[in-house]
C-alpha cells in the first residue's frame, strides 16, 4: 500500500521539528552548563585568592578543592537531570538515580575524609591521651565502608531490586560471626565503652588485680586499645588485660581526679609507752619528706587497743601517688630507729613461762 506524498511529507516535517527541538534543548543544556561552570570557577578562584591567607584556610588547603568539586558535581547533576528528562524511559531514570546516589556517597566520603584530619589536628592533638586518636583512626578505617555500603543499598533499591534478602543474609552472617567471635567482640565493645566513659587514661596509676604472685600490684596505663589495655607495673612488667575484665570489676584509679592521695601506715606501741611522744615522732619523720603535704598536715590516730599494743595509724597526704611505697618504707624505717632511741617499745607477741620447782 502506497503512502500519499502529503502524509509522508507531514510525518517527516513533524519528526524533523521534534529532532530540532531536542537538538536545541541539548545545545541549551550544554551552553547553560558551560556558562555555569565558568562563572562558578571564576567566583571560587576569587574567593580562594582573597581568603587563602586566613589562618583557618591555611590549615585546610583542601577546603577550596572540595568546594570546587562539590560545585562541579552539582552542575553535572543538574545538566544530567535535564538531559534525562528528554527520554521517557523509566529504566533510564532509575539508572541515572542510582548513579546520582553513588556520586553523592562519593562526595560525602570525600568531605568526611577531609574533616577527619582537621579534627585530628585540632582536637586529638591537644589532649594528652591517645583515646581521641583511636576514635579518629577507627573513623578513617570504617567511614568509607559504611557510607558506600549505605549508598549501594539505596542505589539497588532505586533500581527496583529487592535488597531485603541481602540485608537478611548479612544479618544471619553477622549473628554467626558474633557467636564465633564472642569474646573478641565483647572486648571490642568494652574497649569502645572505655573510650567513651574514660574511667582511666594514659598515664593513670591504677591497681592491678591480675598481677603475678609476689610482684607489684600497682601500675601505670601505657596503652588503651580496642581489645586490651596495657599496664606497666612498678616492677617494669607489662600486663595486658582484656577490656572485658575492666568492665566486669571495680577500677581502682589513684590519679583519676587528682595526684594527691592519702597513705595510711599502721604502727603499734606498747601500753607503757608515751603515746603523745610517739605521735610527735611519727609526724616529725613524715614531714622530712618533700612530697608529703603540709596542708592537710600529717596526723596520727589511735585505731584500736590490741592484746599487747596500742594500734596507731599515721595518715599522710602525698602529692605524688607514685611515692606511696617510698613513703611507707621511709616512715616505717625511721620510726623504728627513733622509737629505739627514745625508749618507745614496739610490742610483739610474748609468752611468760613460770617454772615451779617442788622440794621432795
Amino acid at each position: 500500500m502506497k503512502i500519499p506524498f502529503k502524509e509522508y511529507y507531514q510525518a517527516v516535517v513533524s519528526h524533523s521539528e521534534e529532532l530540532l527541538n531536542a537538538a536545541v534543548y541539548i545545545l541549551a543544556i550544554f551552553i547553560v552548563g558551560a556558562i555555569s561552570w565558568w562563572i562558578f570557577n571564576m567566583v571560587m578562584n576569587r574567593l580562594e585568592k582573597k581568603y587563602r591567607e586566613r589562618p583557618f584556610f591555611e590549615k585546610n588547603r583542601r577546603l577550596f578543592f572540595l568546594l570546587k568539586r562539590a560545585g562541579h558535581y552539582c552542575i553535572l547533576i543538574a545538566a544530567g537531570t535535564a538531559f534525562i528528562n528528554l527520554f521517557d524511559l523509566p529504566i533510564v531514570h532509575k539508572i541515572f538515580g542510582a548513579f546520582m546516589i553513588m556520586l553523592l556517597a562519593s562526595i560525602v566520603c570525600s568531605i568526611v575524609n577531609s574533616l577527619l584530619p582537621y579534627l585530628e589536628h585540632n582536637l586529638s592533638k591537644r589532649t594528652n591521651t591517645k583515646i581521641d586518636d583511636v576514635i579518629i583512626n577507627l573513623s578513617k578505617k570504617f567511614s568509607g565502608i559504611i557510607i558506600y555500603t549505605a549508598g549501594g543499598i539505596m542505589a539497588l533499591d532505586k533500581l527496583g531490586l529487592n535488597v531485603m534478602p541481602f540485608v537478611a543474609g548479612a544479618g544471619v552472617v553477622g549473628i554467626a560471626l558474633g557467636f564465633a567471635a564472642k569474646d573478641t567482640l565483647s572486648n571490642v565493645i568494652s574497649g569502645v565503652l572505655l573510650i567513651i566513659d574514660r574511667p582511666l587514661k594514659i598515664g593513670d596509676r591504677i591497681e592491678v588485680r591480675a598481677a603475678p604472685k609476689n610482684s607489684a600490684t600497682w601500675g601505670d596505663v601505657i596503652d588503651i586499645g580496642l581489645r586490651a589495655t596495657k599496664i606497666r607495673t612498678t616492677d617494669n612488667i607489662v600486663i595486658i588485660i582484656p577490656n572485658n575484665e575492666f568492665m566486669n570489676r571495680d577500677i581502682v584509679n589513684y590519679t583519676s581526679i587528682t595526684d594527691e592521695i592519702r597513705v595510711r601506715i599502721p604502727i603499734g606501741i606498747s601500753y607503757e609507752s608515751n603515746l603523745q611522744k610517739a605521735k610527735e615522732i611519727i609526724i616529725g619523720i613524715s614531714l622530712q619528706l618533700d612530697w608529703v603535704m603540709r596542708d592537710p598536715a600529717p596526723k596520727v590516730v589511735v585505731r584500736n587497743f590490741g592484746e599487747s599494743s596500742v594500734d596507731l595509724q599515721a595518715r599522710v597526704w602525698i602529692s605524688d601517688p607514685r611515692k606511696r611505697m617510698d613513703t611507707i618504707s621511709y616512715i616505717t624505717d625511721n620510726v623504728k630507729e627513733a622509737f629505739d632511741r627514745e625508749g618507745i617499745e614496739i610490742p610483739y607477741p610474748k609468752r611468760e613461762i613460770y617454772i615451779r620447782t617442788e622440794t621432795p
